[in-house]
């Protein structure tokens, strides 16, 4: 059976085209919409790649895609036009629903901030109940970004095919136990100091899903002190040890 990693972090499509919108410093009013259906399609096949538990809504946002970029190859119907007597821009209800999604998440950022400020300000009596662990372990970053960052990797590796990546063939564990005894002996580790030179994409792969059991596990903490900037990796505080690793399907 393909080894399968189930994430909570990766929030949606949205998040993904946001990512790449920032990345290549895009006017959100007037979306390239080639280059970015392009490199959404080529993170959507990462993904699949990687055997992540890739939502349907990817899928529809991928097709919703290749259907605008379409729309904008040909000439427009005669349905297709505004009062004024204008073309309806193809990329007009995707930008919307950017615009709001991007508005609703900068509001949810404020009101954590504001709720964190709150959390250090304001005294409260002991409460006894145990608390559920909230610990941060993507600090400043999203699985968007470590996709990236992966992909970065992977453009350093030789022409080898990818493959599909079982647990007899690379362990995922091993990789696990290899990760968590670096962080031993060191505060931190830098994302790009876990796949050596030389290491074929195999060997890149079943790192990088390593990676994920370990943030799954909530084993590790991953941080970014600036967008775009270098993702460091550490111990999570009071982590167990690495005996309950990757469970196989």
């Amino acid at each position: 059976m393909p080894y399968k990693v189930k994430l909570q972090v990766f929030e949606g499509p949205l998040d993904l085209l946001l990512h790449l919108i920032q990345k290549h410093e895009i006017d959100i009013y007037d979306i390239p919409i080639a280059l970015i259906t392009r490199e959404y399609l080529e993170y959507v096949d990462l993904m699949k790649t990687l055997n992540l538990d890739l939502a349907g809504e990817f899928l529809v946002m991928a097709a919703t895609l290749t259907q605008i970029k379409s729309r904008m190859l040909l000439p427009p119907e005669p349905g297709d036009q505004e009062d004024q007597g204008e073309a309806v821009d193809p990329r007009r209800e995707l930008v919307e629903r950017l615009l709001e999604y991007k508005r609703f998440k900068e509001a949810a950022r404020e009101l954590r901030d504001q709720e964190n400020l709150w959390i250090d300000t304001y005294a409260h009596a002991p409460c006894n109940a145990p608390k559920e662990e909230q610990e941060v372990l993507l600090i400043n970053l999203n699985l968007v970004d470590l996709m990236e960052a992966f992909r970065r990797v992977l453009e350093r590796t030789d022409g080898e095919a990818i493959q599909e990546i079982t647990v007899d063939t690379l362990s995922v564990k091993d990789k696990i136990s290899w990760i968590t005894e670096t962080l031993e002996n060191r505060p931190s580790i830098r994302f790009e100091e876990l796949f050596p030179g030389g290491a074929g994409r195999p060997e890149v792969i079943v790192t990088f899903l390593a990676l994920l059991e370990l943030i799954r596990l909530r084993l590790v903490r991953v941080e970014q002190t600036q967008r775009f900037g270098p993702i460091r990796i550490q111990k999570a505080p009071a982590a167990s040890a690495p005996a309950a690793a990757a469970e196989e399907p």
